[in-house]
């Protein structure tokens, strides 16, 4: 009965209803959600949904030193995919190179990052959680496989691994069945915020408190990602100038691509074995139904990363004229919700390119039909690795020398990575 209510109250994915457990033996069965958090509500009318909501604003604590302290293993969760032992669910995840989606990946990493955080935050005197969680930034993706198999089970654990005053890092691993061992695949890092009730405002979270040297220093690394991003943001090309060293190699690229023939800054030359960025795009459509709707009549995140990736990789393929493979996803900034009915539209740019690496920009960004405004919602940052060398993606304005240069920080931050 649990797999059942747990399907149909928050849209996770199929596996995740049926074989969620929690704990290091993989026995204790979750609590039920049905009752607990925005799930109990998702079966029911929005709108008697959101008024129900209003009135859990008076569960909501007025200090974090009001909430308990929570240990990592107090959120950990296991999660089996049975994509061997239960090859009716396979078609779901089966892609046309007989492996696994990898969007379906990150729609199940999204879910289940919501429910650690329900884990981390679930207060045992309360009937409903007045907490909304919401899914503030992936912050990093990093695979050790290039392929994963249709036939074998995967297995997902996580926990909370850092706590602000009204934000939480989850950690979450993904490892596959081979041999009768599980063998890691990926890791990744989401941020996740919480909100009030009617997700208006942000809402205090439990503190985290490390036990052993080990979590303190898992704790001490959330700590300095959350450092990295801002130093990241601040040095963003969209805020301040490139480097000395950066502007030296825009202007190389610019003095390759000039035309000998004639001395005109505007005659531009494409150098051998390379492509224009502007020839390097696809662009895509997406009509936001409300089936893929959450609590708040706004579009699932993990939907519109499995867009953006499917962009993405499309992209890559078209690019480097075979298969490509997802090396690292980064920093997926949510800037904007996507209410239902919005026309997003996509557009990915291969930005970078350096051997058989693909670096694509996906851009997302919702259209309102009655004022005929854009509003940028999502920018996606994808590593691909192709079974052949590429053409090196050449820039040919400022705008883009900017994207190209921010590709290369992208593609630079993750080989440190791997």
């Amino acid at each position: 009965m649990l797999a059942t209510r747990l399907c149909t109250m928050r849209k996770l994915p199929f596996f995740l209803a049926r074989t969620l457990t929690s704990g290091t033996g993989g026995s204790q069965v979750l609590p039920d959600m049905s009752e607990d958090g925005v799930f109990f509500f998702l079966t029911r009318d929005h709108v008697q949904a959101m008024q129900e909501r209003k009135a859990l604003h008076t569960l909501l604590a007025k200090r974090q030193e009001d909430l308990s302290p929570r240990r990592m293993k107090d959120s950990y969760l296991e999660v089996i995919l049975p994509l061997g032992s239960q090859p009716e669910i396979r078609e779901k995840y089966l892609n046309v190179h007989n492996s696994v989606r990898f969007g379906r990946i990150l729609e199940d990493l999204d879910s289940l990052g919501v429910l650690i955080c329900y884990t981390h935050t679930k207060q045992e005197m309360q009937p409903r959680s007045p907490l909304s969680i919401v899914t503030a930034l992936v912050d990093k993706i990093n695979l050790c496989k290039k392929i994963i198999y249709p036939d074998c089970d995967i297995k997902f654990t996580g926990n909370v691994s850092w706590v602000g005053k009204t934000s939480m890092e989850v950690k979450m691993h993904m490892l596959q069945l081979h041999d009768g061992d599980y063998c890691p695949v990926l890791d990744a890092t989401f941020v996740m915020v919480a909100r009030d009730p009617e997700n208006k405002r942000p809402a205090f979270v439990n503190p985290l408190v490390p036990e052993t040297p080990e979590e303190e220093e898992i704790f001490k690394q959330g700590e300095l990602n959350k450092l990295k991003r801002i130093d990241f943001s601040t040095a963003s090309l969209l805020k301040m100038a490139p480097t000395a060293e950066e502007r030296n190699i825009v202007h190389d690229i610019f003095l390759n691509t000039l035309d000998t023939r004639t001395v005109s800054f505007r005659s531009r030359k494409l150098p051998p074995n390379s492509v224009w960025m502007e020839d390097a795009k696809l662009k895509g459509l997406q009509i936001c139904h409300p089936q893929e709707r959450n609590i708040f009549n706004r579009i699932f995140g993990g939907f519109l990363m499995r867009k953006a990736f499917e962009l993405g990789w499309a992209t890559a393929c078209s690019y480097g004229g075979s298969r490509p493979f997802i090396v690292s996803v980064d920093d997926i900034m949510f800037q904007r919700p996507v209410e239902v009915g919005s026309l997003l539209l996509l557009s990915g740019q291969v930005c970078y390119t350096e051997k058989n690496y693909i670096q694509v920009r996906v851009h997302s960004e919702v259209y309102d039909a009655d004022t005929r405004e854009h509003h940028t919602t999502n920018i996606f940052h994808f590593t691909f690795i192709s079974e052949n060398e590429v053409p090196r993606v050449v820039p040919k304005t400022y705008g883009e020398s900017m994207l190209y240069l921010d590709g290369k920080r992208h593609f630079a931050a993750v080989m440190k990575e791997i």
